[in-house]
C-alpha cells in the first residue's frame, strides 16, 4: 500500500469513530490508529525515496537536455559561421569572375581594334601597289594600242614589264 491509501484509510477510521456525546470529540481505536501510522512511517521512507530518485533523475535529465541544447546550438552557430563564409567566399568569387569577363572583353575589344588597325594598313598597302600595278598595266595598254614606229617596232619608252615598279616601297 502507499502513502495515499494509509491516509485515507486514517481519514475512514475518523469518520467513522463514535463521537463523545456534547463535543466535537471522537473515539478512535488507539492500536488500530497506531498501526496505520506504523504502517505509513514504513511507507514514507519508500515514497520519499522514490520521489527523491525522480527528482534526482528529473535533474540529470534536464542536465542532459540542457548539455544537448547547447552542444545543438554551438552546432548550429559553426555551421552558420560556415555557410556565412562560403557565401562570403561565393561573393568574393562572383566578383573576381565579373572583374576577370570584363577585363576578358575589354581586352578582347582592344585586339580586334588593333587586328582591324593592321588589316587596314596592309589592304591601304596593298590598295596602292595594286593601284601602281594598274597604272603600269595601262601604260602598257597604251603602248600596245600607240602607233608603231617605221620599222614597225613597238614604241620603248618604258618596259611596263620590267618590273622595276614592283621594287617601290609600299606605303
Amino acid at each position: 500500500m502507499d502513502i495515499v491509501e494509509r491516509l485515507e484509510e486514517l481519514q475512514v477510521l475518523a469518520e467513522e469513530a463514535k463521537t463523545v456525546p456534547f463535543s466535537s470529540s471522537a473515539v478512535i481505536d488507539r492500536n488500530e490508529f497506531l498501526e496505520l501510522i506504523a504502517q505509513l512511517k514504513q511507507a514514507v521512507p519508500d515514497e520519499v525515496r522514490q520521489a527523491r530518485w525522480m527528482t534526482r533523475d528529473r535533474d540529470e535529465l534536464l542536465e542532459r537536455a540542457r548539455k544537448e541544447a547547447d552542444r545543438l546550438l554551438a552546432e548550429a552557430r559553426e555551421q552558420r559561421d560556415r555557410l556565412l563564409s562560403r557565401s562570403e567566399i561565393v561573393h568574393v568569387a562572383q566578383r573576381e569572375s565579373e572583374r576577370l569577363v570584363d577585363e576578358g572583353k575589354a581586352k578582347a575589344a582592344r585586339t580586334r581594334l588593333e587586328a582591324e588597325d593592321y588589316i587596314d594598313q596592309k589592304l591601304a598597302g596593298f590598295e596602292i601597289l595594286l593601284n601602281k600595278t594598274l597604272a603600269t598595266v595601262a601604260r602598257g595598254r597604251e603602248q600596245l594600242v600607240a602607233p608603231r614606229g617605221e620599222e614597225g617596232e613597238e614604241s620603248r619608252e618604258q618596259d611596263p614589264f620590267d618590273g622595276a615598279h614592283l621594287n617601290e616601297p609600299a606605303l
